[in-house]
């Protein structure tokens, strides 16, 4: 049962066989149980991705647009079973992580179940690792050895927090440009305004670097000029 439904739903659907991809043997099913899903949301959905991947191969290039499609617009990842998405424990922690939320179809309480586990078990590995940390530099301290401070090494340099910023638009530039460089041309060869990019990325619902109000023309200019100068 859905309870308060986001505003974008994406679909994922994985077969493991080119066989099964062309006959829509059990893609079939996953659709079904993804649209009784969505009807008990009273939601659509916005995007779907379709995976022809052995569930064994870490490389899938169709998950990994629809995580990126969810990353950018905020919509929640939907799949017919959690084994659709990935048997890997570490996988959907890294997942979670990455901020992006997803449901499986057929239990999504298990789902939130199975989610809440694996964050007990890490926060009990993260606690474990603290102390013993913690028991390794009393150790030293006892030892005599000087801890914390300054001793004469490398300095952090404070220009690193402008860079570490530019390495995060840079990212952002490389991920988004390409879909505002094909938005900016048109199809009959001409270049559309960086105005109608920004409407367009607006209605796709992709998220400003800041992630908080929306694009205007100077902000698509901003990030095709980026993109372009990282192309180059």
């Amino acid at each position: 049962m859905c309870k308060t439904p986001p505003n974008r739903f994406i679909a994922y659907y994985r077969v493991s066989t080119v066989r099964q991809g062309q006959s829509g043997l059990g893609l079939e099913a996953q659709r079904a149980a993804v649209a009784a899903y969505m009807t008990s949301c009273a939601a659509v959905l916005a995007e779907e991705y379709t995976e022809i991947e052995s569930g064994k191969h870490a490389r899938r290039p169709q998950l990994t647009a629809a995580l990126t499609a969810c990353r950018l617009t905020g919509a929640v990842l939907v799949i017919a079973k959690l084994d659709r998405l990935s048997r890997d424990a570490h996988f959907l922690l890294g997942l979670i992580k990455a901020g992006v939320d997803f449901v499986a179809a057929d239990m999504p309480a298990a789902n939130r179940l199975t989610v809440g586990i694996m964050a007990v078990i890490a926060q009990e590995e993260r606690e474990m690792i603290s102390a013993r940390t913690k028991a390794a530099l009393a150790a030293a301290k006892a030892r005599g050895q000087v801890l914390g401070g300054y001793r004469g090494g490398p300095r952090i340099d404070g220009a690193l927090g402008v860079a570490a910023k530019r390495i995060i638009a840079d990212n952002y530039a490389r991920e988004v440009g390409p879909i505002a460089a094909a938005l900016r041309r048109a199809p009959d060869g001409t270049e559309s305004s960086y105005a109608a990019v920004a409407e367009a990325l607006n209605q796709r619902g992709i998220r400003t670097p800041r992630g908080t109000g929306g694009w205007t023309p100077i902000g698509a200019h901003r990030l095709l000029r980026r993109y372009t100068a990282l192309a180059r």
